[in-house]
């Protein structure tokens, strides 16, 4: 293996590792979270995963399997774990669409749309996760769960999701100007 092979494939690893151990760094110390039954709201939980699909699909489900045992390390519910594990999909969706279409970030109308969409896909999978896992009997069904799953969990997830989204956009492309790593594989 060349020497530029070798560079490369530690940088991603390096990456990889680094954004998988803020994912689940986050669960465990930030002081800003809300829990209203299957539905909860992390400040930031979004950023690491979101920064992974700038990369691509494999660091993407590395990183989501890490936010999940973040959630599990902190000590939240079974469902919330559950949640953070359907980040699997809309990651590695995410990074392969990117992969595909690299210049989707780059202008703010198709920037906005993907996170729409990712997130979408995003909240969609969170939905089936709790409604699978309560239906199934493994989690009790909270009061008013058509509310709680839809408004909270589903539309919540999206709200939470693409701001996210776009804070780990403007941190990535920080990054990019400033340190020249290049640390996304994709057009910012």
């Amino acid at each position: 293996m060349q020497r530029n092979q070798v560079s490369k494939r530690t940088q991603n690893l390096t990456i990889t590792g680094l954004l998988t151990a803020i994912g689940i760094f986050i669960p465990l110390i930030m002081p800003f979270k809300v829990v209203i039954g299957p539905a909860s709201f992390t400040l930031g939980s979004h950023v690491p995963v979101d920064m992974s699909m700038f990369r691509k699909p494999s660091t993407a489900a590395i990183v989501a399997v890490g936010t999940t045992i973040g959630f599990l390390m902190a000590g939240f519910p079974i469902i919330i774990v559950a949640r953070a594990l359907t980040h699997l999909i809309f990651a590695t969706l995410g990074a392969y669409y990117l992969q595909k279409v690299p210049n989707t970030l780059v202008k703010i109308g198709s920037r906005t749309a993907f996170n729409f969409v990712i997130n979408t896909i995003h909240g969609l999978g969170e939905v089936a996760i709790v409604y699978a896992l309560t239906t199934a009997g493994v989690v009790p069904p909270s009061d008013g769960f058509m509310y709680t799953l839809i408004v909270l969990v589903g539309i919540g997830t999206l709200i939470h999701g693409m701001i996210d989204f776009e804070i780990a956009y403007q941190i990535t492309k920080a990054i990019e100007k400033r340190a020249h790593l290049g640390f996304a594989q994709v057009a910012l």
